[in-house]
């Protein structure tokens, strides 16, 4: 059985109630695995990671079954903000460069633009219809200090910067002192890309199963072995795809190496071209601030506006209901002119971090056949579908085509186990100081 580490409602529906993304479109039916199957690679996770896997490796024409433990898009895939942009780490380059030397990061951050690229080319290769917009992305300076920071990152690079007199007159108006816009990067419905990388995975051959939850993995006779509720699956190679939504024991070596992390999300009514003249924001650029504890926002196509935070600690009813009041009353800081515009959904779900603040993509050590990629550190539309790409050629003993970084080849274990959760509090309180 699984073994996670918050309580059960946090993998449950409550979480979930009242996603946006569920009335943008129906998800597909896959049948549950009900049988004995042998396959050459099986995939535990139907998100981003599991899904770009199995379609890079049924392209390649080996036999896939991919497990999915609720319905399509029931995970983290199907209920993020949406953006598709440059990140997936939390160490800095400077430390990168000071822990790996120069080279190493330099093949890191040409990963970071490669995962970018590599979803425009499957959403246009396979002809997905995801509500893509924003040419690029832009951070919005949360203090004085932070918009200095910005201009002098601007000045070394060569970025647009925006100072805070001239943010109304871009559409950017909020309570901001400036913004820097990185040209790499785009918005997108992510329940509609998703659910397009399903049907292109299917029309390659790969077999796809919802209510189909691995509840027990073991290697015999050098084989993988997945146990399902009705079924099994027996593959000489498997992936562990499961990011926030991971177990401590499928298989075991996952244990205490992954942190989930809450985010919330809301979503508001259309504003009206009125309203959004009144606060000064009506760009359709993505955007997020430069706290720690950041924002992420975006006026959506029809008019929506996206607005999530990290934060929450704790899973329950009582919590749920505390984050979602919170992160409206920080919307309403933020955008003040629009405290009267009604949210109509709201949800929470899983991000994942490690413990070096760096992905993980590639072959588990000491575990011929497995292989996993997580952590993506709330960056999981870029890197999960960048990491099914770079798992498709390892699993097939091949060297990647996409950059791969040695960085993102090491996974360790956070410090207490299971009880690794403790460790939040504490670095969610410095970093609200910082903040």
């Amino acid at each position: 059985m699984m073994r996670r580490i918050f309580p059960d409602y946090a993998y449950g529906l409550g979480p979930r109630s009242n996603c946006w993304w569920d009335e943008t479109c129906p998800a597909p039916s896959w049948p549950r695995l009900e049988d004995t199957r042998q396959v050459d690679v099986a995939i535990v996770g139907g998100g981003f990671t599991g899904l770009s896997t199995a379609l890079h490796l049924a392209e390649a024409g080996l036999e896939v079954a991919v497990l999915e433990a609720e319905t399509p898009g029931w995970g983290a895939s199907g209920r993020n903000g949406g953006f598709c942009c440059l990140g997936g780490a939390k160490l800095g380059s400077h430390a990168m460069a000071r822990l790996h030397g120069e080279r190493e990061p330099q093949v890191y951050q040409a990963g970071e633009e490669s995962a970018v690229h590599l979803v425009e080319h499957l959403i246009a290769r396979h002809g997905i219809n995801a509500d893509t917009h924003s040419q690029g992305e832009t951070v919005m300076a949360h203090r004085p200090k932070a918009r200095d920071a910005l201009m002098k990152e601007a000045r070394a690079s060569g970025a647009e910067f925006i100072d805070g007199p001239d943010l109304v007159k871009n559409g950017l108006g909020g309570e901001f002192h400036g913004a820097l816009t990185t040209p790499t990067g785009f918005a997108l419905n992510p329940r509609k890309y998703l659910f397009g990388l399903a049907s292109a995975a299917q029309s390659a051959g790969a077999e796809l199963y919802q209510n189909s939850a691995a509840l027990d993995v073991q290697n015999n006779g050098g084989r993988w072995h997945i146990s399902s509720p009705k079924g099994r699956l027996s593959a000489s190679r498997l992936v562990i795809a499961t990011n926030g939504y991971s177990s401590e024991n499928l298989p075991d070596w996952l244990g205490g190496r992954y942190m989930p992390a809450q985010s919330t999300v809301m979503v508001t009514r259309p504003i009206t071209p009125e309203e959004q003249a009144a606060q000064g924001w009506s760009t359709a650029q993505m955007a997020y601030d430069t706290r720690h504890m950041l924002h992420y926002f975006r006026l959506m196509p029809d008019g929506r506006f996206l607005f999530g935070m990290r934060g929450g600690l704790t899973s329950s009813p009582r919590s749920e209901a505390k984050i979602r009041a919170l992160l409206r009353r920080h919307f309403e800081q933020l955008f003040p002119a629009w405290r009267q515009v009604e949210t109509t959904h709201s949800w929470s779900g899983m991000v994942c971090l490690s413990r070096n603040l760096v992905p993980f993509v590639g072959a588990v050590p000491e575990h011929p056949g497995l292989f996993a990629g997580l952590c993506y550190h709330g960056n999981g539309v870029a890197m999960g579908s960048y990491a099914g790409a770079l798992l498709g050629d390892l699993v097939q003993g091949k060297a990647p085509t996409l950059p791969y970084s040695r960085i993102m080849q090491r996974l360790p274990k956070f410090p207490l186990g299971r009880a690794r959760r403790a460790l939040m509090p504490p670095a969610y309180a410095a970093l609200g100081l910082l903040d």
